[in-house]
């Protein structure tokens, strides 16, 4: 296909996956880094309250809260 032909394409909203290898594709900046923190126990209890309240996993209110703070100090 010519670029030509993908951006036409890419341009008018057209799926243009198919043309992809996303095989090899990043998010720069946005790499995921494993690490590990300790919290006491009576933290964790708390957070597993509030997330099932909320309806999400432990690890994804942690996220949520830590980048609220990130972005806004």
């Amino acid at each position: 296909m010519k670029a030509s032909d993908f951006d036409k394409k890419f341009d008018s909203d057209e799926d243009i996956t198919e043309y992809l290898d996303l095989t090899r594709a990043r998010r720069p900046g946005l790499e995921v880094k494993r690490v590990n923190v300790d919290f006491p126990e009576w933290m964790v209890e708390s957070l597993d309250k509030e997330a099932n309240r909320l309806g999400i996993t432990r690890q994804a209110l942690i996220k949520v809260w830590v980048a609220d703070k990130l972005e806004h100090p």
